[in-house]
């Protein structure tokens, strides 16, 4: 880290999209919490006074024109430099207090990487859709890559300078957490986890993440990582499922042969040799 070890620079990373009821409380709490940190909200295009809010409780506001939240992250970490950064969403919804913490944690043991594992505290906190999706979608990142990951889709992290800057960022929107975290499993980069609580919205915020929508592009860009990260396992995978398809399309067929000699749904027989054609991965 440069300058004096025990003085690292510390930025606050805001990506916002309108947020004018949650921002100011968010900036107002971890600048009273995180006096060193330079604090930069990126507006998305919001159609309320977000930014206007985020610039009189004293952060540094930037427009960022490109609909999406990966976009606006990709944009702050090739903006803002630091030795360390702290990204939070705008939405009021995580702990502040425990900010301090993860960053001592970073520098102590070297970290490039912290996630904020959420623990609700308040039953509004979570939607059940949500819940479950990011379940789902964390125990699938936990079986392809073989990691310990507790919670994927957690917006609050703090970064080692080394990650931000070797982050080759692809998602456009809520996917960036995923990115985030596979980018750091296949470097191989030193991360960790520490719970942190997770509170509602207060009134006026409201969640911009889709449960199905999201959801099934967030899907889709594990498959598409998994696919470049891991090959093998991915192309393997498919193999097994059209061999199983096949043999248990075959079964009937000889079952019915062997005792008929006869064959007499010969296109499924056709079919089931087709399936277990190797051949056939390279449509996917």
């Amino acid at each position: 880290m440069s300058g004096q070890a025990s003085q690292p620079s510390v930025a606050l990373l805001v990506p916002c999209y309108n947020e004018a009821a949650a921002i100011g409380k968010v900036v107002a709490d971890f600048r009273r919490l995180l006096p060193q940190a330079r604090v930069y909200v990126y507006d998305n295009n919001s159609t309320d006074d977000t930014a206007a809010v985020a610039a009189r409780a004293g952060a540094q506001v930037r427009t960022e024109h490109q609909q999406g939240k990966g976009n606006v992250v990709r944009r702050m970490f090739a903006d803002v430099d630091a030795d360390v950064y702290v990204l939070v969403d705008g939405d009021d919804t995580y702990e502040a207090d425990a900010a301090s913490g993860m960053i001592a944690r970073l520098i102590a043991e070297k970290l490039d990487m912290i996630t904020g594992t959420r623990r609700q505290v308040a039953k509004e906190a979570y939607r059940r859709g949500h819940r479950f999706g990011n379940w789902m979608l964390t125990s699938l990142v936990r079986w392809i890559f073989a990691a310990r990951v507790g919670d994927m889709l957690s917006g609050y992290r703090v970064l080692s300078r080394r990650f931000v800057k070797s982050f080759p960022t692809q998602a456009s929107g809520f996917g960036i957490e995923t990115e985030m975290t596979v980018h750091a499993l296949e470097m191989l980069m030193p991360v960790a986890e520490m719970e942190t609580a997770y509170k509602e919205r207060p009134p006026g915020s409201v969640s911009k993440l889709s449960t199905f929508r999201d959801g099934f592009r967030i899907l889709f860009l594990i498959l598409t990582l998994a696919k470049e990260e891991r090959p093998l396992f991915f192309f393997g995978l498919i193999a097994l499922s059209l061999a199983l398809a096949s043999v248990g399309l075959s079964i009937p067929i000889f079952v019915t042969y062997f005792s008929t000699g006869l064959v007499p749904r010969f296109p499924t027989l056709v079919a089931a040799t087709l399936a277990d054609d190797p051949r056939l991965v390279k449509f996917f």
